[in-house]
């Protein structure tokens, strides 16, 4: 494994999404002497973000095999709670992309659901299980990825504690799916750190287990008292592309209007009003 390349995941895949993401503190995952609970490292990734909403402005700088890039800026709403939430992306640039608009929800005990809406057909439209796979705006994120994923539709699994990776003590964790058919993912490989709740780095294996996919967060930063990362790098590995996530700007419990987190909203939502 290189640790130069990983929440979920951007703040877990927003400060650090989804897509989204994302897009996640020793003394507060284990006790001393006690060995570490799995399951109690990825709450604290998910609970020691409190904010009720958030906003950010980000972008996706796409690269092929080649190394030729192309930029997406886009805004990130939350509302709700990390994991039982409501999110929607919105893309402000290039031009033939502004406005398309992507709202996720994620609820416990339910399967998560998106729409997106397109400008050019103004249509709202469910984005089908089977798309879950599909390359989100032509992105390394998957739909699934960009949706924020809920705590309790996976098991998790301590596999090692000791590893260093960028500087940090980390917690190897596999998440398994408790419901193969909400994933595409057979199961995923987290790193936390120990010092701060925050995934570092992430591999992801398809349904044959094989990995496809890896991510790596960086610039690591605390804001409102909430840890993230400011670039998460997403690398499809067999068609050799890679994306980097870039927060530029975020701001928590912003309140922004929960109508716009519907069906019926998006085309509002793509609007001028939310690209600001």
């Amino acid at each position: 494994m290189n640790s130069a390349s990983g929440r979920t995941m951007s703040w877990r895949v927003r400060e650090g999404m989804c897509v989204c993401a994302a897009v996640f503190l020793s003394a507060g995952i284990v006790a001393a002497g006690q060995a570490p609970d799995a399951r109690k490292i990825m709450e604290d990734v998910y609970r020691q973000d409190t904010s009720q909403s958030i906003t950010m402005k980000a972008s996706f700088q796409v690269f092929d095999k080649e190394g030729q890039n192309a930029k997406k800026d886009f805004v990130f709403r939350r509302i709700g709670s990390p994991g039982d939430s409501k999110t929607l992306v919105v893309f402000t640039s290039p031009k033939e992309i502004h406005g398309v608009t992507l709202l996720s929800i994620n609820q416990r005990g339910i399967a998560g659901r998106q729409y997106i809406y397109t400008p050019a057909t103004q249509r709202v439209r469910s984005v089908v299980p089977q798309e879950r796979s599909a390359r989100f705006i032509g992105t390394d994120f998957t739909f699934e990825d960009v949706g924020e994923r809920v705590l309790d539709d996976f098991s998790y699994r301590l596999i090692g504690g000791s590893e260093m990776m960028d500087g940090h003590e980390s917690y190897k964790v596999e998440a398994t799916p408790v419901d193969q058919s909400r994933s595409q993912y057979k199961f995923i490989y987290y790193w936390v750190a120990q010092d701060v709740p925050v995934i570092l780095y992430a591999e992801f294996y398809d349904g044959q287990g094989r990995e496809v996919r890896i991510l790596h967060a960086s610039a690591i930063k605390r804001v409102n008292g909430i840890w993230g990362a400011r670039h998460t790098e997403m690398r499809t590995l067999l068609d050799g592309t890679r994306t980097v996530l870039t927060i530029d700007d975020v701001k928590f419990n912003t309140k922004p209007d929960e109508k716009l987190f519907t069906p019926q909203g998006l085309a509002e939502a793509g609007g001028s009003g939310t690209a600001k």
